[in-house]
């Protein structure tokens, strides 16, 4: 941590209700898209450690609207929480940080939009998913995160990023980046566009479901990837959902789909080994059932009816996302390496030809639960 970068730190957090001296700051590499610390304070003898996080505004372009929606869920989360006598809740919901102002984040002179948390301590995260039972614990958190949601009052949340799961409009963004072919890399993805291109009807199903009010909007996830799950450091029990950026109205199967994206696989979203790229069944189960058990008859039929299908819709939209981006010059996610972002869709492409071949199976099982 140069220290510059610790000067920085050092002056956001004198905008926030931090009481202490700021002592150590490390960066946590965590995530894509936001710029994130984890800061050390010592209070009056204790150690004690929050998250300082700059907002990416290129992404998210209202933040003001992204911290509303935190700050509403995380309220009602913890109202739910403490009515049921639910032990340890400043650790099963996160808690925002306000700054001296009272609102949910502090925006720099420059424009820089920071927020605060207090950090979740004797926790860890996994990128990937090693046995059914942690398996079944995404299921059950991510399961757990929407039924407290289900109930939310008020307005309407924001939008965060507007059509986020819109696998239509997905799908034609990336049909015009390779129209254009900006960057002149259609040739080097050939395969992979073509993959695309011969799957185009599966991105209307729920779309379509939900347009004649079959499928209903509740708040969701949105970006349920395992390593947005705490788990205990002694137990391995889920604790809390983290990354909420994306939490706003969505589509309950959508969080469950990415959920099969991200833990049925033995590996990273970007192996470069397709051979090992595959659905685990017993790690679906687990999931499934995990899930299943924890929104407690929430789901309606319909949803229930597109459980299998729709692993396999979110893991080729998020493939589809990656090779938008590779062919549009790697302008969204973080890229460490020329050519990631194609690594990246090979990747979830590879996982999708290994749902279609399980996907009866997949559902038999979802409608035994």
């Amino acid at each position: 941590m140069g220290t510059y970068d610790l000067s920085q730190i050092h002056h956001v957090s004198r905008h926030f209700q931090i009481h202490g001296d700021l002592q150590q700051v490390e960066p946590c590499k965590i995530g894509h898209i936001n710029e994130t610390y984890i800061a050390t304070y010592n209070q009056g003898g204790t150690r004690v450690r929050y998250i300082h996080q700059k907002i990416n505004t290129e992404v998210f372009r209202d933040p003001a609207g992204v911290m509303d929606n935190i700050e509403r869920i995380t309220r009602h989360q913890r109202e739910l929480l403490l009515a049921a006598g639910t032990p340890d809740v400043t650790r099963r919901v996160l808690t925002v940080v306000p700054a001296r102002d009272g609102v949910g984040f502090h925006r720099t002179a420059e424009g820089a939009c920071w927020r605060t948390f207090v950090f979740v301590e004797n926790v860890r995260s996994y990128e990937s998913v090693t046995n059914p039972a942690l398996a079944s614990e995404a299921g059950r958190a991510f399961g757990e995160f929407q039924r407290l949601l289900s109930d939310l009052p008020g307005k309407r949340l924001v939008e965060t990023i507007p059509h986020f799961h819109d696998s239509r409009r997905r799908f034609d963004t990336f049909q015009t980046a390779v129209d254009a072919d900006r960057f002149n890399r259609v040739q080097s993805a050939g395969p992979e566009v073509q993959f695309a291109v011969s799957r185009e009807k599966i991105v209307d199903v729920i779309l379509k479901a939900t347009a004649r009010k079959l499928i209903p909007e509740r708040p969701t996830h949105n970006d349920t990837k395992f390593n947005n799950v705490m788990l205990d450091i002694t137990t391995s029990k889920a604790v809390c959902v983290v990354d909420l950026d994306t939490v706003m109205p969505g589509c309950a199967l959508y969080d469950f789909g990415d959920m099969v994206r991200t833990t049925t696989s033995p590996t990273l979203e970007d192996e470069l080994d397709l051979s090992k790229v595959h659905v685990r069944m017993p790690l679906f189960r687990a999931l499934c059932r995990g899930y299943l058990e924890a929104t407690n008859g929430m789901l309606n039929r319909h949803e229930r009816a597109l459980i299998a299908f729709a692993g396999k819709l979110l893991t080729f939209t998020i493939g589809l996302r990656f090779l938008t981006d590779y062919l549009s010059g790697d302008t969204y996610f973080r890229v460490h390496r020329p050519g990631h972002n194609l690594e990246r869709a090979r990747t979830q492409f590879r996982l999708v030809e290994s749902i279609e071949q399980q996907e009866e199976a997949m559902q038999k099982f979802a409608d035994s639960v």
